[in-house]
């Protein structure tokens, strides 16, 4: 099983191929996923690596860490599982829940 690899500080043109040209130095790049805007399309300035082994991830992130890419400094560190989110977001619940509870001016 790979590990899997959080790099932030991408500048916005990067690609996945970049990428895994990048990390491929390193190791056997499993997977690349450059996340991007929903509506542009453009790079959001982070992603993920997935190396082959823990040791090659390990290689990657040593050297790859604090160095400079397109301008910009790379955070490379191993990715940690996504928080849960919660529910109480909007204007449905939470402190300033909603419902019909609208009390009269008058």
């Amino acid at each position: 099983m790979g590990s899997k690899i959080y790099v932030g500080g991408l500048p916005y043109s990067s690609t996945e191929s970049e990428l895994a040209e990048l990390f491929s130095t390193h190791g056997t790049v499993e997977s690349v996923n450059v996340i991007t805007d929903k509506y542009t399309g453009q790079s959001r300035g982070f992603g993920f690596v997935e190396m082959s082994t823990k040791e090659e991830a390990q290689a990657a992130i040593a050297a790859l860490n604090g160095t400079e890419l397109g301008g910009r400094t790379l955070t490379v560190n191993e990715a940690r599982p996504q928080a849960p989110r919660s529910s109480q977001g909007g204007f449905g619940g939470g402190r300033f829940g909603g419902g019909n509870k609208r009390r009269s001016r008058f």
